[in-house]
Protein backbone atom coordinates (compact mmCIF):
# COMPACT_ATOMS: atom_id res chain seq x y z
CA UNK A 1 0.00 0.00 0.00
CA UNK A 2 3.27 2.60 0.18
CA UNK A 3 3.81 2.59 -3.54
CA UNK A 4 3.61 6.41 -2.94
CA UNK A 5 6.12 7.06 -0.30
CA UNK A 6 8.79 9.16 -0.73
CA UNK A 7 11.76 8.70 0.95
CA UNK A 8 13.00 12.61 2.14
CA UNK A 9 16.61 12.93 2.37
CA UNK A 10 17.25 16.45 3.14
CA UNK A 11 15.07 19.75 3.26
CA UNK A 12 15.00 19.95 -1.15
CA UNK A 13 14.64 16.41 -1.66
CA UNK A 14 11.28 17.13 0.67
CA UNK A 15 9.83 20.00 -1.15
CA UNK A 16 11.17 18.09 -4.82
CA UNK A 17 9.02 15.47 -3.96
CA UNK A 18 5.96 17.01 -2.78
CA UNK A 19 6.10 19.07 -5.76
CA UNK A 20 6.06 16.12 -7.81
CA UNK A 21 3.05 14.27 -5.71
CA UNK A 22 1.30 17.19 -6.13
CA UNK A 23 1.82 17.79 -9.88
CA UNK A 24 0.77 14.20 -9.82
CA UNK A 25 -2.54 14.87 -8.08
CA UNK A 26 -3.22 17.85 -9.97
CA UNK A 27 -2.86 19.82 -6.79
CA UNK A 28 -1.00 23.51 -5.66
CA UNK A 29 2.22 22.64 -4.07
CA UNK A 30 0.96 26.34 -1.97
CA UNK A 31 -1.82 23.47 -0.11
CA UNK A 32 0.94 21.64 0.74
CA UNK A 33 2.87 23.24 3.84
CA UNK A 34 6.51 22.41 4.65
CA UNK A 35 5.44 20.92 7.78
CA UNK A 36 2.80 18.87 5.97
CA UNK A 37 1.73 15.56 7.91
CA UNK A 38 1.11 12.41 5.98
CA UNK A 39 1.41 8.13 6.98
CA UNK A 40 -0.34 5.24 7.42
CA UNK A 41 -2.35 4.12 10.98
CA UNK A 42 -2.72 0.69 11.54
CA UNK A 43 -5.89 0.35 13.07
CA UNK A 44 -5.83 -2.70 15.64
CA UNK A 45 -7.83 -4.59 17.90
CA UNK A 46 -9.60 -7.99 18.69
CA UNK A 47 -13.04 -8.55 17.22
CA UNK A 48 -16.29 -6.16 18.01
CA UNK A 49 -14.65 -3.75 20.37
CA UNK A 50 -15.57 -0.81 17.82
CA UNK A 51 -12.19 -0.47 15.03
CA UNK A 52 -14.40 0.03 11.72
CA UNK A 53 -16.89 2.28 13.92
CA UNK A 54 -14.29 4.56 14.84
CA UNK A 55 -12.68 4.51 11.36
CA UNK A 56 -16.03 5.61 9.70
CA UNK A 57 -16.78 8.07 12.48
CA UNK A 58 -12.82 9.55 12.34
CA UNK A 59 -13.48 9.95 8.40
CA UNK A 60 -17.13 11.05 8.62
CA UNK A 61 -18.08 8.74 5.72
CA UNK A 62 -18.92 5.22 5.52
CA UNK A 63 -15.86 2.90 4.52
CA UNK A 64 -16.03 -0.10 6.31
CA UNK A 65 -19.14 -2.18 7.15
CA UNK A 66 -20.53 -2.67 10.53
CA UNK A 67 -22.24 -4.96 12.65
CA UNK A 68 -23.05 -5.89 16.44
CA UNK A 69 -21.67 -9.40 15.24
CA UNK A 70 -17.84 -10.17 15.26
CA UNK A 71 -15.22 -10.97 12.56
CA UNK A 72 -17.27 -8.29 9.98
CA UNK A 73 -13.75 -7.02 8.66
CA UNK A 74 -12.16 -9.43 6.65
CA UNK A 75 -9.05 -7.61 5.08
CA UNK A 76 -7.50 -4.23 4.64
CA UNK A 77 -10.08 -1.29 4.46
CA UNK A 78 -8.07 1.98 3.74
CA UNK A 79 -9.94 5.33 5.13
CA UNK A 80 -8.49 8.49 3.80
CA UNK A 81 -8.97 11.89 6.10
CA UNK A 82 -7.33 15.38 4.39
CA UNK A 83 -6.73 18.33 5.95
CA UNK A 84 -4.87 21.34 4.79
CA UNK A 85 -2.12 20.33 6.96
CA UNK A 86 -2.48 16.63 7.06
CA UNK A 87 -3.62 13.45 5.52
CA UNK A 88 -3.77 10.05 7.53
CA UNK A 89 -4.43 6.99 6.08
CA UNK A 90 -6.52 4.99 8.53
CA UNK A 91 -5.84 1.45 8.01
CA UNK A 92 -8.82 -0.89 9.16
CA UNK A 93 -7.94 -4.27 9.72
CA UNK A 94 -9.54 -7.54 10.87
CA UNK A 95 -10.01 -8.56 14.78
CA UNK A 96 -7.30 -10.43 15.77
CA UNK A 97 -8.77 -13.93 16.53
CA UNK A 98 -7.31 -17.40 16.50
CA UNK A 99 -6.52 -19.53 13.26
CA UNK A 100 -9.61 -21.65 12.36
CA UNK A 101 -9.54 -21.99 8.07
CA UNK A 102 -7.42 -20.82 5.65
CA UNK A 103 -9.75 -17.46 5.54
CA UNK A 104 -8.83 -17.00 9.28
CA UNK A 105 -5.12 -17.22 8.53
CA UNK A 106 -5.23 -14.53 5.23
CA UNK A 107 -7.61 -11.90 7.64
CA UNK A 108 -4.46 -12.42 9.94
CA UNK A 109 -2.01 -11.65 7.67
CA UNK A 110 -3.51 -8.74 6.55
CA UNK A 111 -3.14 -7.55 10.06
CA UNK A 112 0.27 -8.17 10.20
CA UNK A 113 0.59 -6.77 6.60
CA UNK A 114 -1.20 -3.38 8.19
CA UNK A 115 1.40 -3.18 11.04
CA UNK A 116 4.59 -3.82 9.06
CA UNK A 117 3.80 -1.05 6.45
CA UNK A 118 2.12 1.21 9.04
CA UNK A 119 3.73 4.50 9.87
CA UNK A 120 2.18 4.26 13.49
CA UNK A 121 -0.86 2.14 15.28
CA UNK A 122 -3.97 3.08 16.89
CA UNK A 123 -4.75 0.36 19.29
CA UNK A 124 -8.47 -0.07 19.86
CA UNK A 125 -9.46 -1.95 23.41
CA UNK A 126 -13.04 -1.77 24.65
CA UNK A 127 -12.70 -0.33 28.02
CA UNK A 128 -16.07 -1.66 29.01
CA UNK A 129 -14.34 -4.58 30.24
CA UNK A 130 -10.87 -6.05 31.10
CA UNK A 131 -8.23 -7.00 29.07
CA UNK A 132 -8.50 -10.56 27.79
CA UNK A 133 -6.10 -13.42 26.14
CA UNK A 134 -7.05 -11.38 23.11
CA UNK A 135 -5.71 -8.11 24.01
CA UNK A 136 -2.78 -9.94 25.38
CA UNK A 137 -2.53 -11.37 21.86
CA UNK A 138 -3.15 -7.86 20.28
CA UNK A 139 -0.95 -6.40 22.46
CA UNK A 140 2.43 -8.44 21.29
CA UNK A 141 1.99 -8.29 17.42
CA UNK A 142 2.33 -4.37 18.37
CA UNK A 143 4.90 -4.48 20.36
CA UNK A 144 6.41 -6.22 17.48
CA UNK A 145 5.61 -3.67 15.08
CA UNK A 146 7.94 -1.31 17.47
CA UNK A 147 5.80 1.50 15.30
CA UNK A 148 4.86 4.96 17.70
CA UNK A 149 1.49 3.55 19.26
CA UNK A 150 -1.80 5.59 20.23
CA UNK A 151 -4.70 3.90 22.44
CA UNK A 152 -8.20 4.44 22.01
CA UNK A 153 -10.33 2.81 24.70
CA UNK A 154 -13.58 2.68 22.98
CA UNK A 155 -16.70 2.20 24.43
CA UNK A 156 -16.54 4.48 27.48
CA UNK A 157 -19.85 5.45 27.40
CA UNK A 158 -20.66 1.36 28.39
CA UNK A 159 -17.93 1.33 31.23
CA UNK A 160 -18.82 0.86 34.66
CA UNK A 161 -17.14 4.17 36.63
CA UNK A 162 -16.02 1.46 39.41
CA UNK A 163 -14.10 -0.33 37.12
CA UNK A 164 -12.50 2.58 34.98
CA UNK A 165 -9.56 3.67 36.51
CA UNK A 166 -8.44 -0.20 36.65
CA UNK A 167 -8.93 -0.61 33.46
CA UNK A 168 -7.43 1.89 32.20
CA UNK A 169 -4.49 1.32 33.56
CA UNK A 170 -4.17 -2.67 32.57
CA UNK A 171 -4.95 -1.37 29.09
CA UNK A 172 -2.28 1.39 29.46
CA UNK A 173 0.30 -1.67 31.17
CA UNK A 174 -0.06 -3.98 27.75
CA UNK A 175 1.69 -1.81 25.36
CA UNK A 176 3.90 0.43 27.45
CA UNK A 177 7.55 -0.19 26.16
CA UNK A 178 9.16 1.67 29.23
CA UNK A 179 7.54 2.63 32.81
CA UNK A 180 8.70 5.91 31.57
CA UNK A 181 7.19 5.57 28.47
CA UNK A 182 3.31 5.27 28.77
CA UNK A 183 1.32 5.80 25.29
CA UNK A 184 -1.37 8.40 24.69
CA UNK A 185 -4.76 7.47 25.62
CA UNK A 186 -7.96 8.65 24.93
CA UNK A 187 -11.53 7.85 26.40
CA UNK A 188 -13.63 7.52 23.23
CA UNK A 189 -16.89 6.35 21.85
CA UNK A 190 -17.51 5.96 18.31
CA UNK A 191 -21.41 5.48 18.33
CA UNK A 192 -21.73 8.68 19.93
CA UNK A 193 -18.13 10.74 18.83
CA UNK A 194 -16.57 11.68 22.21
CA UNK A 195 -13.19 12.77 22.51
CA UNK A 196 -12.96 12.20 18.77
CA UNK A 197 -10.93 15.09 18.29
CA UNK A 198 -9.07 14.94 20.45
CA UNK A 199 -8.42 11.19 19.56
CA UNK A 200 -7.16 12.95 15.94
CA UNK A 201 -4.79 15.26 17.77
CA UNK A 202 -2.90 12.54 19.60
CA UNK A 203 -2.90 10.45 15.97
CA UNK A 204 -1.53 13.03 14.22
CA UNK A 205 1.27 13.94 16.79
CA UNK A 206 2.77 10.35 15.68
CA UNK A 207 2.04 10.81 11.49
CA UNK A 208 5.28 12.08 10.05
CA UNK A 209 5.92 14.52 7.72
CA UNK A 210 5.13 14.21 4.21
CA UNK A 211 2.87 15.01 0.79
CA UNK A 212 -0.13 13.76 0.70
CA UNK A 213 -0.70 10.32 -1.18
CA UNK A 214 -4.37 10.53 -2.62
CA UNK A 215 -6.40 13.84 -3.85
CA UNK A 216 -8.53 15.62 -1.08
CA UNK A 217 -11.70 14.79 -2.15
CA UNK A 218 -11.08 10.65 -1.83
CA UNK A 219 -11.98 8.62 0.85
CA UNK A 220 -11.10 5.59 0.52
CA UNK A 221 -8.83 3.54 -2.33
CA UNK A 222 -12.06 0.55 -2.77
CA UNK A 223 -13.53 0.24 -5.91
CA UNK A 224 -17.49 0.78 -6.46
CA UNK A 225 -17.79 -3.38 -6.96
CA UNK A 226 -16.07 -3.89 -3.65
CA UNK A 227 -17.79 -1.24 -2.04
CA UNK A 228 -21.55 -2.48 -2.68
CA UNK A 229 -19.77 -6.51 -2.34
CA UNK A 230 -19.61 -5.29 1.21
CA UNK A 231 -22.74 -3.53 1.20
CA UNK A 232 -24.91 -6.91 0.43
CA UNK A 233 -22.17 -8.94 3.45
CA UNK A 234 -23.51 -6.43 5.46
CA UNK A 235 -27.48 -6.89 5.17
CA UNK A 236 -26.46 -10.45 5.04
CA UNK A 237 -24.45 -10.40 8.57
CA UNK A 238 -27.41 -8.22 10.27
CA UNK A 239 -30.12 -10.10 8.96
CA UNK A 240 -28.87 -13.68 10.03
CA UNK A 241 -27.63 -15.17 12.88
CA UNK A 242 -25.20 -18.52 14.20
CA UNK A 243 -22.48 -19.83 11.83
CA UNK A 244 -24.30 -18.36 8.84
CA UNK A 245 -22.56 -14.81 8.52
CA UNK A 246 -19.64 -16.16 8.98
CA UNK A 247 -19.74 -18.60 5.82
CA UNK A 248 -21.15 -15.94 3.26
CA UNK A 249 -19.00 -14.66 0.76
CA UNK A 250 -20.08 -11.75 -1.72
CA UNK A 251 -19.25 -11.63 -5.54
CA UNK A 252 -20.58 -8.91 -8.02
CA UNK A 253 -21.18 -10.69 -11.39
CA UNK A 254 -22.39 -7.52 -13.35
CA UNK A 255 -22.13 -3.83 -12.41
CA UNK A 256 -23.56 -2.25 -15.39
CA UNK A 257 -25.16 1.50 -16.40
CA UNK A 258 -28.54 1.95 -17.77
CA UNK A 259 -30.64 4.76 -19.30
CA UNK A 260 -30.74 7.66 -16.92
CA UNK A 261 -27.81 7.05 -14.98
CA UNK A 262 -29.46 4.18 -13.29
CA UNK A 263 -26.95 1.21 -12.24
CA UNK A 264 -27.80 -2.83 -13.06
CA UNK A 265 -26.21 -4.96 -10.11
CA UNK A 266 -25.88 -8.61 -10.65
CA UNK A 267 -24.50 -10.67 -7.05
CA UNK A 268 -23.96 -14.38 -6.09
CA UNK A 269 -24.07 -14.73 -2.15
CA UNK A 270 -22.04 -17.63 -1.70
CA UNK A 271 -22.49 -20.46 1.58
CA UNK A 272 -20.52 -23.76 2.40
CA UNK A 273 -23.92 -25.69 2.89
CA UNK A 274 -27.35 -26.73 1.08
CA UNK A 275 -28.49 -25.86 4.73
CA UNK A 276 -27.44 -22.48 4.90
CA UNK A 277 -28.62 -21.28 1.25
CA UNK A 278 -31.85 -22.85 2.34
CA UNK A 279 -32.11 -20.20 5.56
CA UNK A 280 -30.69 -17.57 3.27
CA UNK A 281 -32.66 -17.72 1.12
CA UNK A 282 -35.59 -17.80 3.12
CA UNK A 283 -39.21 -19.12 2.88
CA UNK A 284 -40.75 -17.94 -0.38
CA UNK A 285 -37.40 -16.32 -1.00
CA UNK A 286 -38.14 -13.79 2.00
CA UNK A 287 -35.29 -14.14 3.19
CA UNK A 288 -33.30 -12.80 0.47
CA UNK A 289 -35.74 -9.99 -0.56
CA UNK A 290 -35.31 -8.33 2.59
CA UNK A 291 -31.30 -8.55 2.67
CA UNK A 292 -31.49 -6.76 -1.34
CA UNK A 293 -34.11 -4.56 0.07
CA UNK A 294 -31.41 -3.12 2.69
CA UNK A 295 -28.62 -3.59 0.42
CA UNK A 296 -30.06 -1.77 -2.04
CA UNK A 297 -30.68 1.27 -0.11
CA UNK A 298 -27.86 1.60 1.19
CA UNK A 299 -25.88 1.40 -2.17
CA UNK A 300 -28.03 3.64 -4.15
CA UNK A 301 -27.13 6.17 -1.20
CA UNK A 302 -23.37 5.44 -1.47
CA UNK A 303 -23.81 5.63 -5.39
CA UNK A 304 -25.89 8.33 -5.43
CA UNK A 305 -28.06 7.00 -8.14
CA UNK A 306 -30.98 4.95 -8.50
CA UNK A 307 -30.14 0.43 -8.77
CA UNK A 308 -31.46 -2.35 -9.79
CA UNK A 309 -30.49 -5.27 -7.53
CA UNK A 310 -30.21 -8.54 -8.42
CA UNK A 311 -29.13 -11.19 -5.99
CA UNK A 312 -28.29 -15.33 -6.45
CA UNK A 313 -27.42 -17.65 -3.68
CA UNK A 314 -24.62 -20.39 -4.48
CA UNK A 315 -23.05 -23.17 -2.55
CA UNK A 316 -19.01 -23.05 -2.37
CA UNK A 317 -18.40 -26.34 -0.63
CA UNK A 318 -15.89 -25.69 2.67
CA UNK A 319 -14.68 -22.00 0.78
CA UNK A 320 -13.24 -21.02 3.73
CA UNK A 321 -10.73 -23.96 4.18
CA UNK A 322 -9.65 -23.20 0.33
CA UNK A 323 -6.35 -20.34 0.24
CA UNK A 324 -7.45 -20.03 -3.28
CA UNK A 325 -11.08 -19.09 -3.22
CA UNK A 326 -10.50 -16.91 -0.07
CA UNK A 327 -8.27 -15.06 -2.20
CA UNK A 328 -10.40 -14.74 -5.00
CA UNK A 329 -13.87 -14.03 -2.89
CA UNK A 330 -11.64 -11.80 -0.83
CA UNK A 331 -9.74 -9.90 -3.64
CA UNK A 332 -6.62 -10.27 -2.07
CA UNK A 333 -3.38 -10.69 -4.32
CA UNK A 334 -0.54 -12.23 -3.52
CA UNK A 335 -1.77 -14.09 -0.35
CA UNK A 336 -0.58 -18.37 -1.15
Amino acid sequence: MKTQRQNLNDDNADIDNASIVAAFLGQSTATNPKDHRSGYIAVVGKPNVGKSTLVNALIGHKVAIVSPKPQTTRRRILGILTHPDAQVLFVDTPGVHELRHSLNKVMMREVDQALADSDAILFVADVSHSPTDDDRNVAKRILAAKRPIVLALNKADTVDPRFLVQNVAAYEALVTKAPADPPPYMLTSAVRGDNLEKLLDMVLAVTPLGPPYYPPDQYTDQTERMIVSELIREQAIRNLSHEIPHAIAVLVDEFDERAGGAAYIAATLYVERDSQKGILIGGGGQMLKRIGAAARKNIEAELGRSVFLELWVKVREQWRTNSRTVNEFLAIENNK
